[in-house]
C-alpha cells in the first residue's frame, strides 16, 4: 500500500488501511459531522479504473446528513494491494467476499453503494449474503454487460495491457485524448499527475479481469429482485455505458427508487455531487436502520 499521499482526504476524513479477514483495503473514512445525530454507515465501491477518491465530493454533504462514509479501493485498485498477474484473484465471487469482509470490519449495518463496475460487484455481494446491508444503491450500473461502444474501449485497453507496461499504456491513453474518454480514470478529482499515479497503482490483472467481466456480465436482475433489500437506481441524465432507458427498466424490474441527476453523465458523484448526496441521504432516511 502506498505511503505517499497522492490525494488529500476531505476535511474531517481519515485515510488508512482497513484491516479485514481478507486482508487490508485502503479507505477514506469520514465520521458524522459534529453535532449531527448518527443515522448509519455507507460503504462506497468505485468503478473500473476508479478509486475511493471518486467519492471525495460526497463525504461532507453525507456526513452533514448523519451518515458515516467509507469509500474503499477494491483489491488491486490504486492503494489496495493484489496480485499483478493472477486474474483468478479478481473473480467476481472473490471481489464480493472482499466486500463482505469490509462490511464486517466496519461492525455496523451498511448502506452499500456501487458505481458502475462497483455496482456489479455490490450486486454479486448481496446475492452472496445480504444480511450485513440495509440497502443497495446502484449508481450508473446496468443490468448486464456494458454498451457495444464501451466494450470496444475496454477491448482496446485489454489488448494494450497484454503488450505494454502500465506506464506505457498511460502515455498511450493521454496521446489518444482525455483519459476518461479512452479507458483511463473518470474525470473529477485530481490533476493529470495525480490521475497517472492512481492509474499506476492499479494491478494489470485486476483491470484485465474486471474489464472482461464488464463485457460479459449476465443479467441477474431477476435474482436481485428476490433479495429482501430496498433498492435505489441512480444515474445521470445521460450515460454512454448503460443507456438511461435501460437503467429505467432495471429500476422497474427491481421495484427500486429511481433517481436521475440532471446535468450529470456516467459519474454523477463527480458531475453533480451535491444533488447526488441529497438523493442518497433521502433514500437512506426512508429506509431507516
Amino acid at each position: 500500500m502506498s505511503t505517499r499521499a497522492v490525494f488529500t482526504p476531505p476535511p474531517g476524513a481519515r485515510a488508512y488501511p482497513l484491516r479485514t479477514a481478507r486482508g487490508e483495503f485502503a479507505v477514506v473514512d469520514s465520521a458524522v459531522a459534529p453535532g449531527v445525530a448518527e443515522k448509519g454507515t455507507a460503504l462506497l465501491l468505485p468503478g473500473f479504473t476508479g478509486s475511493k477518491e471518486d467519492f471525495t465530493l460526497l463525504h461532507e454533504p453525507l456526513t452533514a446528513r448523519g451518515y458515516r462514509v467509507v469509500a474503499v479501493d477494491g483489491r488491486g485498485q490504486f492503494e489496495s494491494d493484489g496480485p499483478a498477474t493472477d486474474q483468478s484473484a479478481y473473480a467476481r465471487g472473490e471481489l464480493a467476499r472482499d466486500v463482505l469482509a469490509q462490511a464486517a470490519a466496519l461492525d455496523a449495518p451498511v448502506h452499500l453503494v456501487g458505481h458502475s463496475l462497483g455496482g456489479q460487484i455490490a450486486r454479486a455481494t448481496v446475492l452472496l449474503d445480504h444480511s450485513p446491508f440495509l440497502s443497495l444503491t446502484l449508481v450508473s450500473s446496468g443490468p448486464a454487460q456494458i454498451s457495444d461502444s464501451q466494450q470496444q474501449r475496454v477491448k482496446l485497453l485489454r489488448d494494450a495491457l497484454g503488450v505494454m507496461t502500465m506506464a506505457e499504456v498511460w502515455d498511450a491513453i493521454l496521446a489518444m485524448g482525455p483519459p476518461e474518454e479512452v479507458g483511463g480514470p473518470a474525470k473529477g478529482i485530481g490533476d493529470v499527475e495525480q490521475l497517472r499515479r492512481r492509474w499506476l497503482g492499479n494491478k494489470p490483472a485486476q483491470l484485465l479481469a474486471t474489464g472482461h467481466q464488464l463485457c460479459t456480465e449476465p443479467d441477474r436482475v431477476g435474482e436481485l429482485a428476490a433479495v429482501p433489500l430496498p433498492f435505489h437506481v441512480l444515474s445521470g441524465s445521460q450515460d454512454d455505458t448503460w443507456p438511461v432507458p435501460l437503467l429505467d427498466g432495471m429500476a422497474v424490474r427491481l421495484g427500486a427508487r429511481r433517481t436521475v441527476i440532471p446535468g450529470a453523465e456516467h459519474s454523477p458523484n463527480a458531475d453533480q455531487p451535491l444533488p447526488m448526496a441529497h438523493a442518497l441521504a433521502d433514500f437512506w432516511d426512508s429506509v431507516g436502520r
